[in-house]
């Protein structure tokens, strides 16, 4: 047990520095790697020494509950006494696996994995086998995980690697073009007959600017991957669940051939799901391989099973559209006492917040309008006001958000926008 004196944050990344490679175990955190929290209840967090604030990361999104929910905690304690992982099956990933079937509605069959990361590749592998094609058509600034296939830099010039010791040979296995564009789509398969096995895309662009896909957008995709005989596959990670009970499939009514879900699935708790057709599902039983010891383990399938019945049994995602919405129009408004331009956009379950005029955005190649330098420079004052926020511009508003939270995130981001431009005056 760490005693109150060693609990600073500056203290703990000192020790963790020592045994951890920059103090932290993803690199997405490098950025925070002194900031320590020691519990979260609800869109509360509180840190190693005792300041809370109110959360619009949720953990990068997967807490769409909320921390810690009461259902949760209980439901999967009780399921893990018994054991996490057997090598064989057990009845909670059978209910786990109907129930997904069943809330989603479009898909035949499921697997369950650990990460969005490994379930984006073996909808690769199942595209593979299913058309004997190498390529995939995959859109600038979208993020399916951080393997030498997948991983890009979508910044000028691109595409290209973004890690050291990254082969620059693997992304010849995928086309990069810009998003919502479908001329360039139908260029990418004109110049590729018969090489691309899947075209890959979120069905809403929320890791990077929460962009909207235009109308006609998702419906075009569809329409080329059936002509061309390609699997269409959408990356949920971050929709599924939260945009809808169906994720972005439901709410844009276009269904691919197979799509990844994570983070809100489970309600907080790690765990990804591949789900598509049988047609391509049942490769899997037929010389495609997919495993994994922790496929499936208790602990993940409780945890969607205990998710699943919380958002269809309450009124989450009604509340999360009425309490993002209004949140959404009180910063915007809030903003402008201070004279500053920003552009709210998205939707109430998820929105992007940037210093940009208020011209559209549609693309990656629309995102580079925006000062990010200069919302970055915002985020610290939010963070010392009791506003727990990201660099990268997006909030998460989970179903436990409510009026009292959104006014004491405007009350918070009140006293950080004046230190803000206090802190602008006076550079």
């Amino acid at each position: 047990m760490v005693s109150p004196s060693e609990r600073t944050g500056a203290q703990l990344f000192e020790r963790m520095a020592r045994v951890v490679p920059g103090g932290v175990n993803s690199n997405v955190r490098l950025e925070v790697a002194q900031r320590y929290f020691s519990h979260g209840s609800g869109p509360w967090l509180w840190d190693s020494e005792g300041r809370d604030y109110i959360d619009y990361v949720l953990g990068q999104g997967p807490a769409f509950l909320g921390h810690a929910h009461p259902r949760m905690v209980a439901g999967v304690t009780e399921s893990i006494a018994a054991g996490m992982t057997f090598a064989a099956q057990t009845e909670v990933e059978l209910e786990a696996a109907e129930g997904l079937v069943n809330a989603l509605g479009w898909p035949d069959m499921v697997r369950i994995g650990m990460t969005s990361t490994e379930s984006v590749q073996a909808a690769f592998r199942l595209a593979r086998a299913a058309t004997g094609r190498r390529l995939f058509l995959r859109f600038r600034g979208q993020y399916h995980g951080w393997l030498d296939n997948v991983l890009i830099n979508s910044q000028d010039p691109w595409p290209r690697v973004a890690s050291n010791g990254q082969l620059a040979s693997s992304l010849d296995e995928s086309i990069t073009i810009e998003w919502n564009d479908l001329e360039a789509v139908r260029q990418a398969v004109a110049e590729h007959p018969e090489q691309i096995a899947a075209i890959i895309t979120e069905p809403m662009m929320l890791n990077a600017g929460a962009i909207m896909p235009q109308p006609g957008f998702l419906e075009g995709l569809r329409e080329i991957s059936q002509t061309h005989g390609i699997v269409l596959i959408f990356d949920e990670t971050i929709t599924g669940f939260r945009l809808g009970l169906q994720g972005a499939i439901g709410r844009f009514g276009v269904e691919p051939d197979l799509a990844i879900y994570g983070k809100a699935v489970a309600g907080g708790f790690p765990a990804s799901v591949l789900v598509g057709s049988a047609r391509l599902m049942s490769l899997f039983a037929n010389g495609t391989n997919h495993s994994g010891t922790f496929n499936a383990n208790v602990l993940s399938c409780a945890a969607i099973v205990h998710a699943l019945a919380i958002m269809q049994s309450t009124s989450i995602y009604d509340d999360v559209e009425r309490t993002g919405g209004q949140l959404m129009a009180s910063l915007g408004a809030l903003v402008a006492e201070f004279d500053l331009q920003i552009q709210v956009r998205g939707l109430p379950a998820a929105f992007h917040v940037s210093f940009d005029t208020t011209d559209p955005v549609t693309s990656f190649s629309d995102l580079q309008r925006a000062d990010s330098d200069r919302y970055r420079r915002l985020v610290p004052h939010a963070i010392d006001a009791g506003v727990w926020l990201t660099g990268r511009g997006i909030w998460y508003v989970s179903g436990a958000h409510d009026d009292a939270t959104n006014d004491a995130t405007l009350a918070r981001m009140r006293k950080a926008l004046a230190n803000f431009v206090e802190h602008e005056r006076t550079e």
